[in-house]
């Protein structure tokens, strides 16, 4: 097992560092707001970070809204030097209806271009309602990055807390991995008619 740092300390943070927790790794939980960290830490069995240090684990899962991911990641800086990024955001307009990003790029991309050149960013867990995450079932979990081993450490994680990785290419996938999160709202707002599904692959070979 291995430690998880978490930065940010909302639902998602709660949800992946639940698991983890439960999975037999050490969860680190870090936010600007010391109170936030603790807490959330406490709640979970993990521990509070301190805010732009160097994370403890060799995985750091970016868990907060797409508009700090960038920021974050800058203010960090050389912290996040050989650390494994995972964007999990979600770069959807106020109504959710559309990406608020350009088109030829992701906020995975992004971060990959702000953080230092040894770190590697994977996206992953941005089609995952909360609740199904932390829901027990199996579910599949869509992944993009240009780094091979850092895919490979990040499906092991996967798998640790009882989903199944879904490799989907380079990090110019994380586009439409991103797309695929505002897909998976419009399900839910139209055919569907609920947040209690995820999407996901059914091979047939």
């Amino acid at each position: 097992m291995s430690t998880i740092s978490i930065i940010g300390a909302g639902n998602m943070a709660g949800a992946i560092g639940t698991l983890a927790v439960q999975a037999g790794h050490t969860v680190e939980i870090i936010s600007r707001d010391p109170a936030k960290s603790t807490a959330l830490a406490a709640s979970i069995g993990g521990t509070a970070g301190t805010w732009g240090v160097a994370p403890a684990g060799e995985i750091v899962v970016l868990a907060v809204l797409f508009e700090s991911a960038v920021p974050v990641v800058r203010e960090f800086g050389e912290a996040l030097d050989g650390k494994i990024l995972v964007d999990i955001t979600n770069p959807f307009n106020a109504a959710a209806t559309g990406l608020d990003i350009p088109h030829d790029t992701s906020v995975a991309r992004m971060v990959a271009e702000a953080a230092p050149a040894g770190a590697h960013v994977v996206k992953a867990f941005n089609t995952l309602f909360r609740h199904v995450l932390a829901g027990g079932k199996p579910v599949d979990v869509f992944m993009a990055g240009d780094d091979a081993a850092a895919k490979a450490t990040v499906a092991e994680f996967v798998v640790s807390i009882g989903h199944r990785p879904r490799d989907t290419g380079d990090l110019n996938m994380a586009h439409w991995v991103e797309g695929a999160g505002l897909l998976t709202m419009g399900l839910a707002r139209g055919g569907v008619g609920n947040f209690d599904f995820s999407l996901g692959i059914n091979d047939l070979g």
